[in-house]
């Protein structure tokens, strides 16, 4: 185990009575309960941690919170490979395994390094201009090698482990950002009585106030306010939560942790997605501060100043000790006074030419070294720093280091505030970008609106909690005072960096000063083309630090102010978020709710293999009829021609129409009439979509004058209402209807076959069902044991066949009292792929067929409509290219080899042509057919080609198959209905 030889022996907000043994690298590690990954790897003497994108650089830690761009890791543990996932952000936990990103084969020994010396040769922009030729394919051949190159971490590709959720909750206040100015506005409006949300990503509420020493006044007054907050009852308290979107309602979308430091329980979630919908929200995001540009001021040893001093004072990590502080404003000079104070040679080079009195008298006691007008241009190191070059009014010198501390000023986060269209607006005095004007229940507070002292931060905050607590009527005390005095002198701008090295922009995505000026001659100068053209900004950080350099250098070279460059679009989320959160417990069959029927625990406990068909769950097969689905479905095929079968149809959609216009309005959306329909009689009907394309089949039955009994397909069922619904509200108003769904009110099964007369006699003694009452298409309503009962003679396999309806909660007993009487009788269940083999041998459409492509007359139906007019889809069925000759048609199919088959899905050529492209059409839908005594099916084929007695020829090209087939009528069975009248 390696030592915390970088750890100071005392301070800091960690736990050393609980240390805490991981691996980076296969190196195995020690750090403390309170760490995150990336102070334990300080305190171990672990300044290495990554390679960069592109031209693999060695990479050190940068920052100590979310927009950390370079110490990216893949968490490998409990079976999980979770990749980009910022060190600085991970709370330390017993066993965590991470490992390095983009390097092979070792962190310290990186082969792709070489291309650094190949940077002239990829620049911005290169693989449009590089991978061009040199002939019209060469893309193909180079995408393999720049796939496999590009990316940082990998994905594991076993199944996730771990076990996500999803919840909503509700806040009158919510506030989002845990620092000062959050706090201070939770205090606010708790005060004011109203139920506040704290939302908080870090794993300890304070903020920047963590920098502060363990022991100073911002400490007790964080203390403080924490215990307040815990022990107020409508304050909820959101640690290891972040904000990552926020959307219309004042709903934010927030991704909360599980504490790492307890023991994981089996099935304990692992993330939360949680919507929360507040009233009122106050933002209280802080500001994230900026590098600076300047020759290789990526090498690992380079950090921000505020994290610096995090680690330093949060995490009791000493990161170097020989300091040059880089700075153009006045924040970095507390980091140089820390430092010093625990024993470090300190030297702050400030850009400005005269810092501050108050300022340079500190760093006089503290035997801090100054040097004023002075900017760092250069760094010499590898794997880790070891001078700077400065540049001042003497001239150049050189300085001896081990950490350079650096800071370009402060960009207020104004990434939420933005995603539903605040427009961030310039501020020329804090030098940076704010939260336009927010919405009468939005409020601003903190750093993030400009607000740089704790003093100042915590009166917004109580401020912005009073206002967002809406006028409640509870007092609200002053707040508590805090002031730490800082200065706030504005920074100096930075001019573009001149030097010999790469002096880089966004440190993730290796955008480097060369690229934007290279951006800026080929034209792309608005920030959002620089963006694309470079990808700043496009990179798991989102360019949270290298934004407004980016946009500051584009504006010094089109030589135009920078709120007239302006500034790139802000859109969820803030951080990635993983998609097992966003998918909670919504996966594999739980992507979406299981719907069963009314008998499905009989199918269950009687040899049902089931089958998903859309969201229900419906009988395969049954076992009793054969081993497999292809023995159990011909022999449940004859079982309906040669006596009866039961199905249930229960998934149909089932829709009640009603209104003195009901009649008008079925006119209208089917192809065929509808108003002249008598009272208990049905009719098949075929919708259109608006573009003439056929949407939709099912019947329709007349209950009364002013009442229809509609059923549709499974699968449209839900879209058809939806349509329906729509064209009441949106093109037909005036129209007096109601359509309701009744699908789950109605158990509905079929009974089909020559004795399905018989069967139905036996089954219900006292209801005449003889062809005088119940003609073809005709209805019966009655009640059965006190419940609604509702028969339809109706035929889908072109057998004698009824449906029937009854009571959803009498279904199963409907369906065992049909089997008892029907058992004399041989009656048997079958299942959907018996249905649809029934079906395609009766020559009658469905999904296959009807796939959003077909029209009526393609489908053979266009006999239904014949001259009417009127009604949806009318009007562009009758396009020319949709009686266009060589147009694809419904035909009928028959193998005409002996032992092969069709397939479903085979591509129609005809004899003699070559097997290449879409064909002259395509197998929809096979079936083995017992009648024929071979397989058959239906076809889309071009109509110039698809005469009755023509051949085909049908290639599977999955299967390397090819079968001969005669084009034949689509009615295989009983073409003139004798079966179903008789």
């Amino acid at each position: 185990m390696s030592s915390n030889h970088k750890r100071l022996s005392m301070g800091g907000r960690i736990d050393r009575e609980r240390p805490v043994e991981f691996t980076f690298d296969g190196r195995s590690l020690i750090g403390y309960r309170g760490d995150t990954l990336a102070s334990a790897l300080l305190a171990n003497g672990v300044t290495l941690v990554g390679r960069s994108f592109k031209y693999h650089r060695p990479r050190g830690i940068l920052s100590a919170g979310a927009e950390e761009p370079n110490a990216l890791v893949t968490l490998a543990t409990a079976g999980r490979r979770e990749p980009n996932l910022p060190a600085t952000t991970l709370e330390l936990a017993d066993g965590l395994i991470a490992e390095s990103l983009n390097r092979w084969p070792s962190l310290a020994f990186d082969v792709q390094s070489v291309n650094g010396l190949l940077a002239p040769f990829l620049s911005a922009g290169f693989y449009y201009k590089t991978f061009m030729g040199p002939t019209r394919r060469a893309w193909m051949f180079y995408e393999h090698f720049i796939r496999k190159a590009a990316g940082l971490g990998r994905a594991g590709t076993d199944p996730d482990p771990g076990r996500y959720d999803i919840s909503h909750a509700f806040a009158d206040v919510a506030i989002v950002g845990g620092g000062p100015a959050g706090l201070s506005a939770a205090r606010a409006a708790a005060a004011a009585g109203v139920r506040v949300a704290l939302i908080e990503q870090d794993f300890l509420l304070g903020g920047q106030l963590l920098a502060e020493p363990s022991d100073s006044a911002a400490d007790a007054w964080l203390r403080q306010a924490e215990a307040e907050l815990e022990s107020s009852e409508p304050v909820t308290l959101m640690k290891r939560t972040t904000a990552f979107g926020i959307y219309d309602g004042n709903v934010i979308g927030l991704i909360g942790q599980r504490d790492p430091s307890n023991p994981q329980l089996a099935g304990e979630v692992l993330q939360t997605l949680t919507m929360l919908r507040a009233r009122s929200i106050v933002f209280a995001t802080g500001a994230i501060e900026r590098p600076m540009v300047f020759s290789n001021n990526d090498r690992p040893g380079v950090m921000l100043a505020s994290a610096a001093r995090t680690y330093l004072n949060r995490f009791a990590v000493l990161p170097g000790k020989k300091i040059v502080v880089a700075t153009s404003n006045d924040g970095a000079w507390r980091t140089a006074f820390d430092y010093a104070a625990g024993g470090a040679e300190v030297t702050v080079a400030d850009l400005r030419a005269a810092p501050p009195a108050a300022l340079a008298a500190e760093a006089a006691r503290l035997g801090v070294v100054v040097r004023a007008a002075t900017r760092i241009v250069d760094l010499n190191g590898g794997h880790a720093v070891r001078r700077a070059t400065l540049n001042g009014p003497d001239g150049q010198s050189e300085a001896a280091c081990d950490l350079v501390c650096v800071s370009g000023g402060w960009s207020p986060t104004v990434h939420l505030t933005s995603h539903l269209g605040v427009k961030p607006q310039y501020r020329d005095d804090i030098g940076g970008f704010v939260p336009g004007a927010f919405p009468a229940d939005r409020f601003g507070a903190g750093s993030m609106m400009g607000t740089y002292s704790t003093a100042s931060a915590i009166e917004d905050g109580h401020r912005a909690g009073t206002a967002a607590a809406c006028g409640k009527s509870a007092p609200v005390p002053a707040p508590s005072k805090l002031d730490l005095g800082e200065t706030a002198a504005a920074p100096l701008r930075e001019a573009l960096a001149a030097g010999r090295g790469k002096a880089f922009v966004d440190f993730q995505m290796d955008v480097t000063t060369g690229d934007i000026e290279l951006a800026h001659r080929e034209g792309y100068q608005s920030v959002e083309h620089l963006k694309r053209y470079t990808t700043l900004g496009m990179g798991t950080d989102q360019g949270k630090t290298s934004n407004f350099s980016a946009l500051a250098a584009m504006a010094a070279l089109r030589n135009t102010t920078i709120p007239e460059t302006g500034a790139t679009t802000f859109r969820p989320p803030y951080t990635p978020v993983a998609i097992g959160a966003l998918a909670g417990r919504a996966i594999g069959h739980h992507f979406k709710p299981i719907r069963r029927t009314p008998m499905h625990d009989w199918h269950m406990a009687n040899g049902a293999e089931m089958l998903e068909v859309g969201l229900w769950m419906r009988p395969y097969f049954y076992r009793q009829s054969g081993l497999d689905v292809n023995e159990a479905y011909v022999a449940e095929m004859r079982s309906v021609r040669q006596t009866a079968g039961l199905m249930d149809i229960s998934t149909l959609g089932k829709i009640d129409v009603q209104g003195p216009d009901a009649a008008i309005f079925l006119d209208r959306i089917y192809a065929n009439g509808f108003a002249k329909l008598p009272v208990g009689r049905a009719r098949y009907g075929v919708m259109l979509r608006d573009d003439g394309i056929v949407f939709d089949d099912g019947t329709t039955t007349r209950l009364a004058e002013n009442r229809f009994f509609m059923t549709t397909s499974t699968a449209k069922a839900a879209d058809v209402l939806s349509r329906l619904e729509f064209l009441l509200d949106m093109a037909w108003p005036d129209l007096r209807v109601a359509v309701t769904s009744v699908s789950d009110e109605w158990a509905a099964m079929s009974v089909a076959g020559p004795k399905s007369r018989a069967i139905l006699a036996a089954a219900f003694p006292a209801l005449d069902v003889s062809d005088a009452a119940l003609a073809h298409m005709g209805l019966l309503e009655s009640e059965w044991q006190g419940r609604a009962l509702r028969i339809l003679r109706l035929s889908y396999s072109g057998e004698r066949a009824y449906e029937i309806y009854v009571g959803a909660t009498a279904g199963e007993q409907l369906w065992s009292r049909l089997l008892e009487a029907g058992r004399p009788l041989d009656l048997k269940p079958y299942g959907v792929e018996a249905l649809g083999a029934l079906r395609v041998e009766k020559g009658h459409v469905a999904g296959p067929e009807i796939d959003g492509r077909t029209t009526l007359d393609d489908l053979g139906l266009g006999r239904m409509a014949g001259k009417r007019t009127g009604f949806v889809g009318d009007v562009l069925r009758r396009r020319p290219a949709f009686q266009a000759p060589d147009r694809q048609r419904l035909v009928g199919l028959e193998c005409i080899e002996e032992g092969k088959r069709l397939r479903g899905g085979a591509i129609l050529f005809l004899p003699g042509e070559m097997p290449y492209g879409h064909g002259r059409g395509r197998v929809t839908s096979v079936t083995f057919s017992p009648e024929r005594g071979h397989y058959v099916g239906l076809a889309l084929l071009a109509g110039d080609v698809g005469s009755e007695g023509s051949e085909v020829v049908a290639v599977y090209p999955m299967k390397a198959e090819t079968v001969r087939a005669r084009v034949v009528s689509p009615i295989f069975l009983d073409p003139q209905g004798e079966r179903l009248h008789g």
